[in-house]
């Protein structure tokens, strides 16, 4: 059965909107390389104060960092803004933010500056799941 969700505004998007456990359901590379640490990431743990860990398709690879949402200042577009460790701080522009009524099921668009499109979901029980994995 299809989960039903719904569009969340992204003019009242703020960090909470965003914590957990993330999967990605699809990406779309277009220029971003292939090889990258992004391009390769299999799930995002987005916690609380601002830290992230990306996992990639390799076996026990983590890659720690910190994350941020940020707005631009002429139309006050939410970007997920992420620092990894020696890496060149990136931003995504959050392009969709869709919840379950009741908030069991999300699921979050990225457009990278790369030009890589990800595609995130996330449900209540990966992110109870995956809580004890959170730097």
């Amino acid at each position: 059965m299809v989960e039903l969700l719904y569009d969340v505004n992204l003019q009242l998007l703020d960090e909470s909107h965003l914590v957990g456990h993330w999967r990605v359901a699809s990406r779309v590379l277009s220029q971003a390389d292939p090889g990258s640490l992004l391009a390769r990431t299999t799930d995002m743990q987005l916690a609380r104060p601002n830290r992230l860990t990306l996992f990639a398709a390799v076996p026990d690879e983590q890659q720690p960092g910190i994350w941020q949402v940020l707005r631009d200042e002429l139309l006050n577009r939410p970007y997920l803004a992420l620092g990894l460790a020696g890496t060149e701080p990136t931003r995504a522009l959050v392009t969709r933010l869709r919840r379950a009524p009741d908030g069991s099921a999300r699921q979050l668009t990225l457009y990278f500056l790369s030009g890589m499109e990800v595609v995130l979901d996330a449900t209540t029980a990966d992110t109870a799941n995956h809580a004890s994995e959170a730097p």
